[in-house]
């Protein structure tokens, strides 16, 4: 969960940035159009249009440096911060980009006002396009600012939630316990959970080392000096005897050495 939470976030941001830089790259295309056929046709041009072009190319670069540091400083403090002032101060410049075109916010007929001059829409200036068109380009403009006001809001919250996030991460690591990977982490329950986690961790100790036997547990045998002899009420004799697969002869005795008889333990060396 951990690592999809995170890539889903840079791919949700990812997509908050293109579609900033495609605003700004409309609203670049138009006002260079704009300028460029002014300059052709010796039309002055007013300072609000320049001052269009240059928040339109900021934003065009922005937006594409954006794009591609998204996949190393994501989620950094220093560098959201950084993009948080300046998603907020786009905020501001495409409200006032929308406000000086807000003349392609009409339908764009009758008498209209344009970067290029004003007039009726059917008419057209020596050299330029018809009113029209130029009102139409300005809708567009209007348009895209109105987008991009809205997706630097959004860029704004998810760097802080990148933030927030990468902290997250970085502080408890992936673990179910966090519900920060795949799978159920305990929740806090207040002060009865105490005894539920309580009992969980009595129930199954996978280091917990194995019970010793107790004496009910130990197998009674005879012929042997490793295990309980004489629990029960008739015990079984230490050294064997007669008809316990026994016939009071030691088996493979050592040469030169003597036993008494009925014991089996006689000619072996401990």
């Amino acid at each position: 969960m951990g690592v999809k939470s995170t890539f889903a976030l840079k791919s949700l941001q990812w997509f908050i940035r293109g579609i900033q830089f495609c605003c700004c790259a409309v609203g670049l295309a138009l006002y260079s159009y704009f300028l460029a056929v002014a300059a052709r046709n010796d039309v002055t041009i007013p300072k609000w249009v320049r001052a269009i072009e240059g928040i339109t190319g900021v934003g065009v670069l922005y937006t594409f440096l954006g794009l591609l540091l998204l996949c190393w400083l994501a989620g950094h403090p220093l560098t959201s911060f950084i993009a948080i002032v300046l998603d907020i101060a786009f905020v501001g410049a495409f409200i006032y980009v929308a406000q000086a075109n807000r003349g392609g916010a009409g339908s764009c007929r009758g008498r209209v006002d344009t970067p290029l001059g004003s007039g009726d829409a059917a008419a057209s200036a020596s050299g330029l396009p018809s009113f029209r068109t130029l009102c139409q380009m300005e809708t567009a403009v209007f348009s895209v600012s109105i987008v991009a006001i809205l997706f630097f809001i959004l860029s704004a919250l998810m760097e802080a939630v990148l933030v927030r996030h990468r902290r997250k991460e970085a502080r408890f690591g992936p673990s179910p316990a966090n519900n920060y990977t795949s799978g159920y982490g305990s929740r806090k329950g207040g002060f009865f959970s105490r005894f539920r986690r309580n009992k969980e961790a009595d129930a199954y100790n996978p280091n917990a080392l194995p019970q010793h036997a107790t004496p009910d547990q130990i197998r009674q045998s005879y012929n042997t000096e490793a295990t309980a002899v004489g629990n029960e009420p008739a015990g079984y004799p230490k050294y064997g005897e007669a008809g316990h697969q026994y016939d009071g002869q030691t088996a493979y005795p050592e040469n030169g050495v003597t036993h008494d008889t009925g014991r089996s333990t006689n000619g072996y060396r401990y």
